[in-house]
């Protein structure tokens, strides 16, 4: 492990005591004292480069007030064309931001665009109000007003989340300011649950990465290696990411549960990133609030069985970095200049390229996920459907299979960043993947895959395994 990953565990584990000590307080202390504990992270972390943060706030509160009914657009251009400012420093011959300081920067750039699209839906429900006369009771997710200045920096420098996610909407830590009878809210048991694999799945990362080292890739005598070791590499390299991830998500996720963060009723149904999508009524006494069943599903992040059991390339998606999967469908996907699914997938692939940074292995990577996508939907709705129920059940073993090796390939470009490193791997196993889906979407397409009926009649199950297993 370096020591930018060393410092990054610290401060995860670090947030699950200070979270305990945060659970029952009042909203001003949590307010206040979650912002402190936040700035104070990141001024260690980041020093004088905390001041790119300071200055993306700021710009982003400005467009608010002075543009409330369109500035959802207006803060994702300048949040993104700071991002692009931010990572040129180096060439301008300014002082280079630690990795610290880009971490912090990406998860503020969502939550600055998420901020002002909710203070853009207040402006737009309360003009409506006046235009009809009347008005209406508290809406769903609604804000109840206008963060002030100080507000949005005290969400801004939160420190749940603050450089590893999960991303949060400003109503979701409004909630948590607001909780009714926090002490009525569990959070041992449900830390204790989604801990337990964290261990093993950090022994697994150090393992993996020991035996198998990704610089081992650079060098010039791997691709003297017969071509079997080649196209096997890129396993053990893909699991030892996906452990890494897992254990920091965790982490994170256990972070927000010793805090209460991110706490709703089960019957509000919350989806990770959003929030409740049902209205509850907040409950009337500490009894009341006991009885309840709760989750933590806005802050979850990692789905880690969905994510290596899911039969799909597109469900692969889904349960990988939840909260930010869903910023992007609901703020880019959703506002894509076109119609076709594989189209806005492609648009919002090179968004997701671009909010990670600017090495080329990430738009290699991302922009492959298109050409994916656009292969298993076609050439599944021309054959699957067509198969009895064993055959169909083979075809999502094969599919599974496929996906998991097309993620191993992809992963790759995102983690030797470099174009000439990953071309080159990549055409040491001959574009493998590329040339695969390439094959598929010809043959479906030839098939007369792709139409919407039939890619409705060919939907697979979500992963390998029953419901009940994946529970246990």
């Amino acid at each position: 492990m370096s020591p930018e990953e060393w410092t990054y565990l610290v401060v995860l584990l670090i947030s699950i005591p200070i979270g305990f000590l945060f659970k029952k307080a009042g909203p001003g202390l949590k307010r206040w004292g979650a912002a402190a504990v936040g700035l104070g992270l990141t001024l260690f972390t980041c020093g004088p480069h905390t001041l790119h943060s300071l200055i993306t706030i700021l710009g982003t509160w400005a467009l608010i007030q002075a543009q409330p009914c369109s500035c959802h657009a207006l803060a994702l251009a300048w949040t993104f064309s700071y991002l692009l400012f931010f990572r040129a420093l180096s060439l301008l011959g300014l002082p280079t931001p630690t990795p610290f300081t880009n971490a912090v920067q990406l998860l503020l750039t969502l939550k600055l665009v998420s901020l002002a699209s909710e203070v853009q839906d207040l402006h737009m429900a309360q003009r409506k109000e006046m235009a009809s006369g009347f008005v209406k009771g508290p809406s769903l997710g609604l804000l109840p007003e206008v963060p002030s200045l100080m507000e949005t920096l005290s969400y801004s420098y939160c420190y749940v989340g603050i450089m590893t996610g999960p991303f949060f909407r400003y109503r979701t830590y409004l909630d948590w300011l607001e909780q009714p009878f926090p002490g009525a809210v569990p959070s041992l048991r449900p830390l204790l649950r989604r801990a337990w694999p964290a261990p093993l799945f950090g022994l697994l990362f150090l393992l993996s990465s020991h035996i198998f080292p990704l610089e081992a890739v650079r060098e010039d005598a791997f691709y003297a290696r017969p071509l079997p070791a080649r196209l096997f590499y890129m396993i053990p390299v893909f699991f030892a990411f996906r452990m890494r991830f897992y254990v920091a998500w965790i982490a994170a996720e256990c972070g927000c549960i010793a805090a209460g963060f991110g706490a709703y009723p089960v019957a509000a149904k919350a989806r990770a990133g959003g929030g409740p999508t049902l209205q509850c009524p907040p409950p009337s006494s500490p009894e009341k609030a006991a009885s309840l069943e709760y989750d933590y599903e806005t802050v979850r992040n990692i789905d880690c069985y969905g994510t290596d059991f899911c039969v799909r390339v597109r469900d692969g998606m889904r349960y990988w970095n939840m909260t930010v999967q869903w910023w992007l469908a609901q703020y880019i996907y959703k506002s894509a200049p076109t119609r076709s699914y594989v189209l806005r997938s492609a648009w919002t692939m090179l968004l997701s390229a671009y909010w990670h940074g600017l090495h080329p292995g990430y738009y290699l990577s991302f922009l492959t996920i298109p050409l994916c996508l656009a292969a298993e939907g076609c050439l599944e709705s021309a054959l699957r459907g067509r198969l009895s129920p064993g055959g169909q059940k083979a075809w999502d073993w094969v599919h599974w299979f496929l996906k998991m090796r097309a993620y191993d390939y992809m992963c790759m470009g995102f983690v030797l960043l470099s174009l000439g490193d990953t071309l080159r791997y990549w055409a040491s196993i001959y574009f493998c993947i590329h040339i695969l889906a390439l094959g598929a979407l010809g043959l479906g397409l030839a098939l007369g895959g792709g139409s919407p009926s039939r890619r409705k009649a060919a939907t697979p199950t979500p992963s390998l395994a029953s419901g009940k297993l994946r529970e246990e």
